[in-house]
């Protein structure tokens, strides 16, 4: 299940022996297992040996980017390969055994969250880029919301699917309409907030106290509606999270008809990933605007 080189990494950095390896079920890109090692521990492993080397590393700043807010439970990191080609990627976390959500993890996680966003960044982007799900995501710092929303994150997402032909010219131009507009459509200047940035239903986790706990995440300073816009995309939060979180932290004006305009960004990176109907989800949203 783990072969010699990823076991001889993962001892090395660990300081301890792998016992034992079970296989974990969930993930879509990275094989995950739990490790019992020789020491009494148990960890969570994520390993990938065609994701590209600098995945882990970055993920791995991204999750104590997000811990730094002490606002949600995040896994805390334990090892990390060193994104060097030719070496095993892996990512070695806390393992956090799934707990029963107790009858407020609704307004938990709706608070945990406005904490998360309120205590923000300098700037909008990151030191580093990362990547959404195996795409690269480019977090270059910009000026503004509108200029960093439309360089980084729409744009190379358009500029990936037209290559692939998962787009058409007309649409192409629709979002160059969209782009000169969008200083006007983002929302009133907000500070930049700590982000996600992949929150879906499944990078939320229980742990087993019982709190809310954020996976897998995609993080960058962003505005914080995007990743609200993302939460109502796929489902999988009822609606006392967003009663909570606007209890705690309000939404400015407008808010509610920028959901489909927050939500291109994942429907693009969807239509690169899957392809299918997610284009023609992208159309549907984009005709609310342009």
């Amino acid at each position: 299940m783990i072969d010699e080189p990823l076991s001889e990494a993962l001892e090395l950095t660990l300081g301890a022996a792998i016992r034992g390896a079970r296989r974990l079920s969930g993930g879509d890109i990275n094989d995950a297992f739990e490790l019992s090692l020789a020491n009494g521990e148990r960890v969570f492993l994520k390993t990938n040996a065609r994701a590209a080397v600098s995945m882990f590393p970055a993920e791995a700043h991204g999750l104590e980017w997000l811990r730094a807010a002490g606002a949600l439970r995040i896994p805390e990191v334990l090892a990390v390969s060193a994104g060097r080609e030719g070496e095993p990627s892996f990512l070695v976390l806390e393992l956090l055994t799934p707990g029963r959500q107790p009858r407020d993890f609704d307004e938990r996680l709706g608070r945990g969250l406005a904490a998360l966003h309120r205590f923000g960044a300098e700037r909008f982007g990151l030191e580093r880029d990362n990547f959404i799900g195996s795409l690269p995501q480019r977090n270059r710092p910009h000026g503004s919301w509108a200029e960093f929303f439309w360089a980084e994150r729409l744009s190379p997402q358009l500029e990936r699917a037209a290559q692939s032909g998962r787009i058409g010219a007309r649409l192409l131009e629709r979002f160059e309409r969209l782009a000169s507009r969008l200083p006007q459509l983002v929302g009133p200047v907000e500070p930049p907030s700590r982000l996600h940035g992949d929150l879906w239903g499944g990078n939320l986790h229980v742990d087993p106290q019982g709190a809310p706990c954020l996976i897998d995440p995609a993080p960058y300073a962003g505005h914080r509606e995007v990743d609200l816009a993302m939460m109502r995309l796929f489902g999988g939060f009822g609606e006392r999270v967003f009663r909570a979180y606007e209890e705690a932290y309000p939404l400015a004006p407008g808010h509610a008809e920028r959901v489909a305009l927050y939500q291109l960004y994942p429907l693009l990176v969807h239509v690169n990933l899957f392809g299918g109907t997610y284009a023609d989800s992208v159309a549907q949203s984009l005709a609310r605007y342009v």
